[in-house]
């Protein structure tokens, strides 16, 4: 495989100027993950006001400056490029300090590092889907660069999930038959 061939024939739609119109599989997915993401931050904004550990403090404020924030703004300006009307969205949550919350009524430390990691996965998966369901190279490349985005920040988490004794593991498989 040689990764120069396939960049140039990546690219070589587009030397002319024109694109084709996004097929409707390409929108549904696009729509679909920029609606997911918004909400999936919004469960990380208010996440990052009740965790008590700063590395996972640290964490949940790389993932939702810089996989997030980046890839809601440019599927958005993307869907605006297209004429694609965007999804309902809600507001951003406000930075605050809300660990007095009773313990019953949110998430602790352990629980917000297992969501982030399973919505992470989800986000990769996703992305996975949208890869392999696009006709349009750049719309390819975009999925790609989320599930790289994704995948990278995943792995400090499940570092930090292993070393806290949070990382949630099925036990080992030994068959009595062997």
């Amino acid at each position: 495989m040689n990764l120069l061939e396939i960049l140039k024939d990546a690219i070589k739609p587009f030397v002319d100027g024109k694109k084709p119109p996004l097929h409707a599989g390409e929108v549904m997915n696009l729509w679909f993950y920029l609606a997911a993401s918004e909400q999936t931050m919004r469960g990380e904004q208010i996440s990052f006001n009740i965790v008590q550990d700063a590395e996972l403090k640290e964490n949940l404020n790389e993932i939702i400056n810089n996989v997030h924030a980046p890839i809601i703004k440019e599927i958005t300006d993307f869907l605006r490029e297209e004429g694609v009307s965007l999804p309902p969205s809600t507001p951003d949550k406000p930075i605050g300090d809300f660990r007095e919350i009773p313990e019953g009524a949110k998430l602790n430390d352990e629980e917000v590092s297992n969501l982030l990691q399973f919505n992470l996965v989800l986000g990769i998966n996703y992305a996975c889907r949208g890869l392999t369901e696009a006709v349009r190279p750049d719309v390819a490349a975009m999925f790609a660069k989320y599930q790289i985005m994704k995948v990278t920040s995943s792995l400090p988490l499940k570092d930090l999930a292993m070393k806290k004794g949070w990382f949630k593991q099925p036990p080992y498989y030994r068959p009595e038959h062997v």
